[in-house]
């Protein structure tokens, strides 16, 4: 059985012209991607987002801009699922305080997820994992958003 799995991520650019990514680790795998998750029946995008970015980053954000939403087929990598990404620029509203780290995948403790800022200059599209965030990361390289 095929089904949708909705999933809103933010960008968030720092003064330093730095984005926020995320390394986690999860059924197995290790991946790169942009601070966010799944959509939760009943919620909203933008009360997901602020939510995801609770839990991970245990910070509040106001979401400025939508961006890109998936405009091609996309299946899970973890399960038979469809995958359909919004992503939002969004803006914290107190500085963050996690220990940001310089090596993907400096994990600590029981954590399996660190976060690390990467200069927009610097950034690749092979530094993400997933086809729908390589095409977030084309778009921020070619300034169209």
């Amino acid at each position: 059985m095929s089904y949708f799995n909705v999933r809103v991520y933010g960008l968030l650019i720092n003064a330093d012209n730095q984005v926020l990514i995320s390394d986690e680790q999860s059924g197995g795998r290790v991946f790169t991607k942009f601070p966010g998750g799944g959509l939760e029946l009943g919620e909203g995008l933008i009360d997901a987002l602020k939510r995801e970015f609770m839990e991970e980053c245990y910070a509040e954000v106001e979401v400025l801009d939508h961006i890109y939403t998936t405009d091609f087929y996309e299946k899970s990598s973890f399960n038979d699922s469809q995958i359909l990404s919004i992503y939002y620029i969004v803006k914290e509203l107190k500085p963050l305080e996690l220990d940001f780290k310089t090596v993907p995948f400096d994990f600590e403790g029981d954590s399996l997820q660190s976060f690390r800022w990467t200069d927009l200059k610097d950034l690749k599209v092979t530094d993400v994992t997933f086809k729908t965030d390589q095409k977030v990361v084309e778009l921020l390289l070619h300034k169209n958003i």
